[in-house]
């Protein structure tokens, strides 16, 4: 039998056919007569800003080709393990048959893209490392837009000014969330995020404790927190704290007036009502003192303070007894009666005890009622003196009435 030529064969196969054998023969005879081919594989890193990366190149079937690694930019960092670009933050750490790898010290967000691994052979491999940075957040920082006072609202802003990717912030008020409003925004390569709340606030919360917590991949699992506590402002409240037991001639008074407020006031004033204070008085801050006391200083005392949020007093009745007086009738404590001020009102001082006030801000005081119980209770031991002699003598006549009708009788008999 006669062979076919090639040449033949390939005339008698349709031409996409023929085109086809051609190729597949060309390689064959490419692999039968070249060494198995190189190859370069490139590893992706993610680095923490300010790091050090670790950029590796691994080789297969390297047969001391050229080894080129690039930069995002496309400049030639290292050539067969030599530097081609002066930067002291790159350094050759190992170059070998099967791995080259470099190493970037105190990395940016600026170093971040793709590094190129190049093998230069009859054909020029390359892959590409691509370097991730991330960038912590710092501690988030808090801004109030307006002073908390009470019956009012507040609003809180917790700032985180730089981070990548956004750091994500949450309130939490007694272990709970707090919901806020989020914003976000892109500056280049970094990014800034914030969470804004709203809480009504009273007197009560003043010095309550809030957490802006920060969360981010680069922390691993731990957070930024920044504590805060609430301050805040309200009217003051005055409380005088009364001697204990009654006081006599001779003894000393001496008072503590007990003030609470934000911010706290400075002043604290002492005065006596429709009188000027005695010789003998002394004051010392919150503390008010007279000695050798006598009926002469009886009359009510006035604490006040104010600060830029309202004023409030408190007054105390002294009534001085004498010796005798102690010795024959048990006598009540005097106490002390809150006074209320408005402040959308101011009043003066002088004005504002006299009685049946139109003025809606006046100041209302309960008068003590020690006096008139001193002088109720004497009326009434001595009515009830009055009505028992009354009821004996009624008594007494009556029956001596009684005895002389009895013995009338009797005498007759006889």
């Amino acid at each position: 039998m006669r062979p076919v030529h090639n040449s033949v064969l390939y005339c008698l196969l349709p031409a996409p056919f023929s085109l086809v054998l051609r190729i597949l023969v060309l390689v064959l005879v490419l692999l039968c007569i070249t060494p198995r081919c190189q190859a370069v594989q490139a590893e992706n890193v993610t680095v923490l800003e300010g790091g050090t990366a670790q950029i590796s190149c691994r080789l297969q079937n390297y047969d001391g080709s050229i080894v080129v690694i690039q930069n995002p930019r496309r400049q030639t960092l290292f050539f067969n393990g030599t530097r081609a670009l002066k930067d002291d933050r790159f350094q050759m750490v190992l170059f070998t048959p099967r791995l080259v790898r470099i190493t970037l010290t105190n990395v940016s967000v600026w170093d971040e893209g793709g590094y190129f691994c190049q093998l230069y052979t009859d054909a020029t491999h390359h892959q590409v490392a691509t370097l991730s940075v991330l960038v912590p957040p710092e501690t988030p920082t808090v801004e109030v837009k307006q002073e908390a006072v009470e019956g009012g609202e507040v609003e809180l802003t917790c700032v985180s000014a730089r981070s990548k990717p956004a750091a994500t912030l949450r309130w939490i008020r007694n272990g709970r969330e707090i919901p806020g409003v989020v914003s976000q925004q892109d500056n280049g390569k970094t990014f800034s995020g914030s969470s804004t709340i709203r809480i009504p606030v009273e007197r009560k919360d003043n010095g309550a404790a809030l957490s802006c917590e920060a969360l981010h991949p680069a922390l691993g699992g731990q957070k930024r927190i920044r504590h805060y506590r609430l301050d805040v402002y309200f009217a003051p409240t005055v409380r005088i704290v009364p001697p204990a037991g009654i006081l006599r001639e001779g003894d000393s008074l001496s008072l503590t007036c007990s003030v609470v407020g934000n911010p706290l006031p400075r002043n604290i004033q002492w005065s006596k009502i429709n009188d000027t204070l005695p010789d003998r008085a002394e004051i010392s801050g919150p503390t008010f003192q007279i000695s050798r006391l006598s009926q002469s200083h009886n009359g009510t005392y006035l604490c006040q303070a104010q600060n830029n949020y309202g004023r409030a007093a408190d007054h105390y009745t002294l009534l001085v007894y004498d010796n005798m007086s102690l010795t024959t009738t048990a006598l009540p404590t005097p106490t002390t009666q809150p006074i209320t001020f408005h402040p959308a009102t101011p009043t003066l001082l002088t004005s504002t005890f006299a009685p049946k006030s139109e003025d809606p801000g006046a100041v209302v005081e309960t008068h003590s009622a020690v006096p008139y119980a001193v002088i109720g209770g004497v009326l009434a031991l001595l009515v009830f003196t009055v009505i028992c002699v009354l009821i004996v003598t009624i008594w007494c006549s009556v029956r001596q009435k009684g005895s002389y009708r009895t013995r009338e009788p009797i005498l007759a008999w006889y």
